[in-house]
């Protein structure tokens, strides 16, 4: 099987290709120092934890622990000690307060991915350090007109994301529809990797895993390993996806099942868009509607090719691979049809509109990355030649305004650049137009092209940051601080 190329990726979450797949690997995808999963599972949704009267409080306590992987006991880091933490139901407008208790051995703290929210105090600030045996307590306004959709919430304290997003800690938030979509079942589904010994312990990484971006040996679904699910003939489901692997891009298939997507990230279509296969780079996130067929349907990933970490680097690629991460059992009597989709609100198109500003970032990878993002590491990882930061403000933004950027990679790895509170229109890849209305806040840019993205500086000032979602690419420097006044 060859892997999807680079250069077909370029609107991550697309429409597919009408070509069929086969031969795909089984669960783990090389030796996984004797860790024997328990795939005999069925299909189990993280804790929910809804809104109420506009309103979510919950504690989340970040620690290391014995709890349950693949159906078998592992030491690894957890929220509340589930892997995903809790999802989050809310509306637009809710208030969310969330006291975020740390007995970690390392600082850390929380970012909420995708939602439009300050980034300022107590709301979004990745700035914020909360040292072991800490405790710090957040609170998010959500906008009125917020958009629905799948976002979800990690730790962001530099130098320790990749490590701690790997460990375990991740969930999901869902902002529902006001205009309910009429679906048979919602499910969640959390998708992320980890290597594990024999002892059920995260190995430390390698310079080089951390150079390419590490990608684990076991793929979960919420934790576990190729669960089971099942449902009724003719059944209409809404799948919730999350790609909340620190490195590794899925290409999601489900053959025999009809599929429609709704949206990546925030980006919502006007209607679902028939699809054969999902694209998610890390941090990615798809909104999914699948009308059930008799049969047993197998959801993979397939291989991506992310590029590789150059030819002084021994060539060593990041191509993600292939596994089976569940299975879909379709049986019964068929179920009664559902009422159409309601049509989505027309997107807003910046494509016409003037634009306040105009700039270009380069994201580059060279050897010696000695300072304070490389870390000593034998690479260094850039955004206009600098490694991150923290007392530096790299870009300044007037708030209110439209902004086109020029999202320049230079270097011989995919990067998938995501930007805090702000989502993104695309609107070129590499030199071509985009034909359609097309938002999202992680943005794939291929190796050695370029993708341009106009941006609406809309609602909120202060400090956040930019940075590609190869978590280890971020940790190494490859990120920015923005400052909207």
């Amino acid at each position: 099987m060859k892997p999807i190329s680079r250069r077909q990726v370029l609107v991550l979450g697309g429409l597919g290709t009408a070509t069929i797949l086969t031969g795909c690997t089984g669960l783990f995808l090389s030796a996984n120092g004797g860790y024997v999963s328990n795939i005999a599972e069925n299909f189990l949704e993280p804790a929910t934890l809804k809104s109420v009267n506009g309103a979510l409080q919950l504690k989340l306590t970040s620690a290391e622990g014995r709890v349950q992987i693949a159906g078998r006991p592992a030491t690894i880091l957890s929220y509340n000690g589930g892997v995903p933490g809790p999802t989050w139901k809310v509306q637009p407008g809710d208030t969310v307060k969330v006291s975020v208790e740390n007995q970690l051995s390392e600082p850390t703290n929380l970012h909420v991915h995708g939602l439009h929210v300050s980034p300022s105090g107590n709301s979004d600030n990745v700035l914020v350090s909360i040292d072991p045996g800490s405790s710090f307590d957040y609170e998010y306004q959500l906008p009125e007109d917020h958009p629905p959709g799948v976002y979800w919430y990690h730790p962001h304290h530099h130098g320790n994301v990749a490590t701690q997003v790997f460990g375990g800690l991740y969930g999901a938030i869902i902002v529902e529809d006001p205009t309910p979509i009429p679906v048979s079942r919602e499910r969640v589904l959390v998708i992320s990797d980890i290597t594990l010994d024999a002892s059920g312990s995260i190995p430390g990484s390698s310079e080089m895993d951390t150079m390419v971006g590490r990608e684990g040996n076991l793929i979960l679904v919420n934790g576990q390993a190729l669960p089971t699910m099942a449902a009724l003939p003719g059944e209409r489901e809404r799948w919730r996806i999350v790609n909340a692997c620190a490195s590794r891009y899925v290409r999601l298939r489900l053959d025999g099942q009809e599929l429609q997507l709704l949206g990546i990230d925030s980006g919502r279509f006007a209607e679902p868009r028939d699809v054969t296969e999902v694209v998610l780079a890390p941090g990615n996130r798809a909104d999914l509607l699948v009308t059930t067929v008799t049969g047993t349907a197998t959801l993979q990933t397939l291989p991506v090719d992310r590029g590789s970490a150059m030819g002084m680097m021994g060539g060593t690629r990041g191509s993600s691979t292939s596994a089976n991460l569940a299975t879909l059992v379709v049986a019964g009597t068929p179920a009664t049809a559902l009422a159409g989709v309601p049509i989505q609100p027309r997107p807003r198109d910046l494509r016409a509109s003037a634009v306040d500003g105009s700039r270009e970032l380069v994201f580059a990878m060279g050897m010696g990355g000695m300072g304070m993002g490389g870390g000593g590491s034998m690479m260094s990882f850039t955004v206009d030649g600098k490694e991150f930061d923290p007392t530096r403000i790299d870009t300044v933004v007037e708030g209110g305004s439209v902004e086109e950027w020029t999202l320049t990679n230079t270097s011989p790895m995919d990067h998938p650049i995501h930007l805090h509170v702000w989502p993104m229109q695309i609107v070129e890849q590499n030199g071509s137009a985009v034909q359609e209305i097309l938002w999202q806040d992680v943005v794939n840019v291929p190796a050695n092209s370029r993708v341009r993205v106009r941006i609406p500086f809309d609602d909120f000032t202060g400090t956040t940051v930019y940075h590609c979602h190869i978590l280890d690419h971020e940790d190494l420097g490859m990120m920015g601080l923005i400052n909207a006044t």
